[in-house]
């Protein structure tokens, strides 16, 4: 007997409407023959909903009150979907993280999952349930609640399809599956058939919401296929899966932006082998991860070192940056957030020449200027005004004929 893992986003299940849409789709797979484990987040922006009292209450929350709270929003959802199941008269049980056993590291909001006990859900399985968990959870080892980060559904679901053995997960959402662009603001974007891990999970790590990235991280290390696709209609969506290099034929695949990049400069520090090395170093401990970086020509015997890091980092890390700064006698700190990463990703780009210079033609010809540039093998970034994200990923979805 097949086992399959889903997972229904946060609009999936946004009001009573939708959960017992959900709940029709998950019976209809129940009754192929297959076992069904559910992941569900929170209801619609419930979370978001619960940070903003938070915030009335206090700008300063306990880390492990944070997780306390917003815990509370799965538990709604998969209560009610259970309810939903039910009512139409198969068998169906909720779970938390806790009571599934999903284990994880002390780190309060970003925890990693470090192992699940099956026992309660084979359990269930056996007497013929619908087993309904709670994404986005688990316990640590003072069984205090810990959460996953924004997204983390997506990888409570990966990480029980890789633990139970499943034949594959299925991610479901408001959204057909994965496009060259997004669709919003490219009308002429193409919905992939099948696309590689490694060009996903780029995609994922540079913007693209549809699927987490630290879910895709663990799909490809553990050889899991991942299916996306929406909930709202029955289209055939894509395929998330190893491809074998002879497969992996176009330059780009898609291409992408993230409106959520801060750039921050560190002016005026000392000219010296080993300063670089201590500034990252400082950030790392404090655990405030780098994306792009420069570093400037010297003058009079200083530097300028310029980087760029999430803004939801920002919101924590602001004090240790200007902090290490001053303890690297650094002349001045600018913060920039008006900015955007603008990316092509494509698995060809290794055997393809000229791929970067045409991106960079798309951007020259729309008057858009390039503040920094980083690459890989598969990818190629540029920081640009936010302004300017929608019009350059327009520009560069046409010059690469993606659609």
């Amino acid at each position: 007997m097949d086992l399959i893992v889903q997972k229904y986003g946060g609009t999936s299940v946004g009001n009573p409407d939708r959960i017992k849409n959900v709940a029709e789709r998950i019976i209809k797979e129940h009754k192929k023959g297959s076992q069904i484990v559910v992941t569900v987040s929170a209801m619609g922006d419930t979370t978001d909903q619960l940070i903003k009292l938070m915030k009335e209450i206090t700008h300063k929350p306990d880390p492990r009150e944070i997780d306390m709270l917003l815990t509370t929003g799965e538990q709604i959802s998969i209560a009610l979907l259970c309810m939903a199941i039910q009512s139409e008269g198969f068998p169906a049980i909720s779970l938390t993280g806790s009571q599934v056993g999903i284990k994880t590291n002390n780190r309060h909001n970003h925890a990693v999952i470090t192992g699940i006990n099956n026992d309660r859900i084979i359990s269930e399985l056996n007497h013929s349930k619908i087993v309904v968990v709670a994404g986005f959870q688990g316990v640590n080892s003072n069984d205090d609640f810990t959460t996953l980060g924004r997204g983390g559904s997506d990888t409570t679901a990966v990480a029980l399809a890789i633990s139970l053995g499943a034949k594959r997960c299925e991610i479901y959402s408001d959204v057909d599956g994965i496009y060259t662009a997004d669709p919003r603001i490219v009308h002429e974007a193409k919905k992939l058939d099948c696309i590689s891990c490694d060009e996903m999970l780029e995609l994922a790590n540079l913007g693209a919401k549809v699927l987490h990235p630290r879910s895709v991280e663990l799909a490809k290390i553990y050889g899991l296929e991942l299916y996306a696709a929406s909930s709202f209609n029955h289209n055939t969506g894509t395929i998330v899966k190893e491809v074998r290099q002879m497969e992996k034929r176009r330059s780009v695949t898609g291409v992408t932006s993230d409106r959520r990049e801060v750039k921050v400069a560190i002016k005026g520090i000392a000219d010296r082998p080993g300063m670089a090395a201590e500034l990252f170093s400082k950030l790392a401990k404090d655990e405030i991860n780098v994306d792009m970086i420069i570093q400037n020509l010297a003058y009079g015997n200083l530097n300028d070192i310029t980087f760029t890091i999430n803004e939801e980092q920002l919101v924590q890390g602001r004090q240790t940056i200007y902090r290490v700064a001053e303890e690297l006698g650094a002349k001045d700190v600018e913060i920039d957030s008006t900015v955007a990463k603008v990316s092509i990703v494509g698995a060809g780009m290794i055997t393809t020449s000229g791929v970067a210079a045409k991106m960079f033609e798309a951007l020259g010809n729309e008057n858009i200027n390039i503040q920094q540039i980083t690459t890989s093998d598969i990818k190629v970034s540029c920081l640009i005004a936010e302004a300017e994200a929608e019009n350059a990923v327009r520009a560069i979805h046409k010059i690469f004929n993606l659609a």
